[in-house]
């Protein structure tokens, strides 16, 4: 067989002599690159999560700006005087922060990604108005 026809996994079947040494190696390999990576992960997710703190969502500069983006954009689709049926009434209250940010930032359905548009800081005071009391669609 020659090479080109050969697979990625080719290289993981066992030796000649019928022992896995190779596959074994490989995976102790990938496992340990996962390990290394995943508490890195959970890490960057804790971070994003302290934002968050009550502190952070009752700072007033936060919700000012927040409000300001709101009304610069998102009120078309989701404020009063939107269009009906055009995008969903809000409904905070029924929702963490962390799950607004990501749909700001990732976008749902119909709704679009707003990464490219809005800073991270930007998002996250879109949520701080969105979540707070003085939010008025």
């Amino acid at each position: 067989m020659s090479l080109m026809r050969r697979g990625p996994l080719d290289l993981i079947k066992h030796r000649k002599d019928g022992r896995r040494g190779f596959q074994s190696q490989a995976i102790v390999l990938l496992l340990s690159v996962w390990v290394l990576t995943v508490p890195n992960i959970v890490i960057a997710g804790d971070a994003e999560a302290a934002v968050f703190s009550p502190e952070y969502m009752a700072d007033v500069k936060n919700i000012e700006l927040g409000k300001t983006l709101w009304q610069k954009q998102c009120r078309h689709c989701h404020g009063a005087s939107a269009y009906p049926g055009k995008a969903p009434k809000l409904k905070p209250y029924k929702y963490k922060p962390e799950f607004v940010y990501k749909r700001i930032t990732n976008g749902f359905r119909k709704m679009p990604s707003w990464k490219a548009v809005f800073s991270t800081e930007e998002r996250r005071a879109i949520v701080t108005y969105v979540m707070n009391n003085q939010f008025s669609p």
